[in-house]
């Protein structure tokens, strides 16, 4: 009998250790449930933010004079900018908030490249948050690279190309040639890794950009984003413009008998590059025995400043490239890009570039010199002799 009771009294404290800790459970799991689900007191869902500088000062009172010189562009062609853009960056307004709006990412996003000022500074003027410009900078800078830039940045056609030619042998005197070639360093801040290899030779972290630049100071073709270590010759060496000028299949295929040798259209380089038939070059400096070699070089010195001349005003409008980029490494190629394609659009719609711009386009980091390259292709010789002979004519 005493047995039996024994073996009640532990099956009660079993139960009710059981049902006491389901009951626990329960009213924990309730009074979790209710501290996630219950509704988060928010003193503002934004912060304040005036746009009164966008929406009045510069939409109402701004004229041609001050867009172009805060946006680098006139209000034509800005709204030209913002109409091809449109497909591609416009949002739909939510009932949370307004979008913003196409003309208000685009001034965004010129402000930003046209000055080195800091994202806050941004956000106060246009009355948006600080990651707001960030976002908006890299999406349109984006849109413009994957949209505009096939239409902007391109060779032309092979029935073209003999136009280009005759203009630039009557603007710079260098016959057969298409356009000039070079490079040029862009500052950014040491990535976390590989820094090394971004360490160019004077002694500054950078992202090389490779270009072709006809008369007119357009750009052609470009290629970034290689690491400031690396020589001009194996940027180049690694380009469409180099693969396709290799196989016969970017210039044309017309010849011009230049004292009896039939001189393909080239492009100028300088001493960095290799000499191929499709790419001139001067004599190094410690080659030149004759006068005859020294007007040849003067010569193609004085085409090849072309791209010297589109970069200084590619550096003049967008001036961020001018100071060290602060962005991640992998987002820089698409910004110089950009502005690269926002170049060739003032040049395509004559946009005047203010001589202020020019005379304080003194970069804080010297580009780093350029080391000759020695390669020479088969038949390029005989072509540079040919327009040796035709500059002393």
């Amino acid at each position: 009998m005493l047995r039996v009771k024994r073996l009640k009294r532990r099956q009660q404290k079993r139960t009710y250790h059981r049902w006491s800790t389901a009951l626990l459970f329960t009213v924990l799991s309730a009074a979790w449930h209710g501290f996630v689900n219950a509704p988060i007191e928010r003193i503002a869902w934004t912060l304040p933010k005036s746009g009164h500088w966008w929406d009045h000062i510069v939409l109402e009172t701004f004229s041609p004079r001050d867009w172009l010189q805060n946006f680098r562009l006139s209000k034509d062609t800005f709204d030209h900018l913002c109409a091809e853009l449109t497909p591609h960056i416009q949002y739909q307004d939510t009932r949370l908030r307004d979008a913003i709006t196409v003309k208000k990412r685009v001034a965004i996003t010129l402000w930003t490249l046209s000055s080195p000022a800091e994202y806050r500074t941004v956000s106060h003027l246009f009355g948006v948050g600080r990651s707001t410009v960030c976002e908006v900078v890299h999406e349109t800078c984006k849109a413009i690279v994957d949209h505009l830039l096939p239409k902007y940045i391109c060779f032309p056609s092979i029935e073209q190309q003999q136009q280009y030619i005759d203009n630039f042998e009557s603007k710079w005197g260098v016959p057969q040639c298409l356009g000039a070639i070079d490079g040029s360093h862009i500052p950014i801040s040491p990535p976390a890794l590989c820094h090394t290899d971004y360490y160019n030779r004077k002694g500054w972290y950078s992202v090389l950009v490779q270009a072709v630049v006809d008369y007119k100071f357009c750009f052609l073709d470009i290629y970034t984003g290689w690491p400031g270590s690396v020589h001009d010759a194996r940027v180049l060496a690694h380009s469409t413009f180099y693969k396709k000028a290799t196989v016969g299949q970017l210039l044309s295929r017309a010849t011009k008998p230049i004292n009896g040798v039939n001189v393909p259209v080239f492009v100028i380089g300088d001493s960095a590059y290799p000499m191929q038939p499709w790419l001139m070059k001067p004599y190094n400096q410690p080659s030149i025995e004759s006068a005859d070699k020294r007007t040849y070089n003067y010569r193609i010195c004085r085409g090849r400043i072309v791209v010297e001349i589109a970069f200084g005003r590619l550096k003049a409008r967008w001036r961020r490239l001018l100071k060290r980029n602060d962005m991640l490494v992998k987002n820089v190629p698409n910004i110089v890009a950009s502005e690269c394609v926002l170049h060739n659009m003032c040049e395509i719609h004559g946009e005047a570039i203010d001589e202020s711009w020019l005379n304080d386009n003194h970069p804080d980091l010297p580009q780093p010199d350029r080391r000759p390259h020695s390669a020479v292709a088969g038949g390029s010789t005989a072509i540079r002799d040919a327009l040796v002979h035709h500059f002393n004519s």
